[in-house]
């Protein structure tokens, strides 16, 4: 039996535009556009995703793991109007390469820009994901919990199809891995942060670095005390690594 048990955070990572902060409006996206992140995490395993419809809960912890498991930035404004974008393979299907660099050199190589609107741009991202983390732990949580009392009640179900008995294993192994999949990200957000400030530093001095370093510090504390210890999931353990 499935014995999920995981825990964190997120919110939408796509904005609406004409909405508040700049967000792209929610005319613009159909509610389950990010069902696929819990479908790609399991077909890159080689597992089928669960026929279940998603309940409110499972459709929004997938909307807001698509903040984190989008890089910050990847998009251009246009993109992120109209909802054009391309899905993110999971880091099981194949070796990902991941870049610390990338975010830091957009950032820095973004022309007409002083250092100090770079540490700002730097120190806001850091307290968006902040703001992601703390909506997203509570329904990891609640996600999990729900996974929990799902897994002990189908002991006692009777006339449980083979059908529905692997929809039910399918669904609870998929929310795990979404969570899982979400994890790696919000560690390879800090280590990105982490590589900007440095190169900030070297190239451009400023007092603002010692609020961007704390901050970068109480976020790779908070995402770390947020997960909690879990089985690994068809016997692999997530690994940030370049």
């Amino acid at each position: 039996m499935c014995n999920p048990i995981f825990i964190l955070p997120l919110f939408f990572g796509i904005g609406c535009v004409g909405d508040d902060f700049g967000r792209t409006k929610q005319s613009f996206y159909h509610q389950d556009m990010h069902n696929w992140v819990g479908q790609e995490a399991t077909e890159s395993l080689g597992g089928y995703p669960s026929q279940f419809a998603l309940t409110d809960s499972e459709r929004a912890l997938r909307d807001m793991a698509y903040y984190f498991i989008e890089p910050p930035h990847a998009r251009p404004f246009w993109k992120g109007v109209f909802g054009d974008y391309d899905h993110i393979p999971a880091p099981w299907r194949r070796r990902v390469s991941f870049d610390p660099t990338a975010y830091g050199r957009l950032m820095i190589d973004e022309p007409h820009r002083s250092q100090a609107s770079s540490y700002a741009g730097l120190i806001e991202d850091v307290r968006g994901d902040f703001t992601m983390l703390d909506q997203f732990i509570p329904l990891a949580m609640k996600v999990n919990d729900l996974d929990i009392k799902r897994n002990k009640a189908m002991s006692y179900i009777g006339n449980m199809s083979p059908r529905e008995y692997g929809d039910a294993q399918a669904r609870m192994r998929e929310n795990v891995l979404v969570v899982q999949w979400a994890q790696q990200c919000v560690e390879q957000r800090v280590a990105s942060y982490r590589w900007a400030l440095e190169r900030l530093v070297i190239m451009a001095p400023d007092a603002m670095a010692a609020d961007a370093d704390r901050l970068i510090g109480e976020l790779a504390s908070r995402a770390a005390m947020a997960w909690t210890s879990a089985p690994p999931v068809a016997g692999r353990v997530l690994r940030v690594g370049g």
